[in-house]
């Protein structure tokens, strides 16, 4: 599955990138917990999860920083 390219993420609405933060967040917190229980098969998706999160955390934290100028 391709990453979406910062332009794409850019055209999502604040709460659009909300919700895939969060979204993130939690599936990060349950990969973290399927590899202390040794049933996480593929690891390649932690480093696609934190590689999105990050995309999102630099729009949002664009938009506030343009927000407050």
């Amino acid at each position: 599955m391709a990453r979406p390219t910062a332009s794409d993420l850019r055209q999502l609405s604040d709460a659009d990138v909300t919700e895939q933060i969060d979204g993130l967040r939690r599936e990060l917190f349950e990969l973290r917990f399927q590899q202390a229980t040794r049933q996480l098969g593929n690891t390649h998706r932690f480093k696609e999860s934190r590689l999105k999160l990050a995309q999102l955390l630099t729009v949002q934290s664009e938009r506030k920083r343009s927000a407050a100028s």
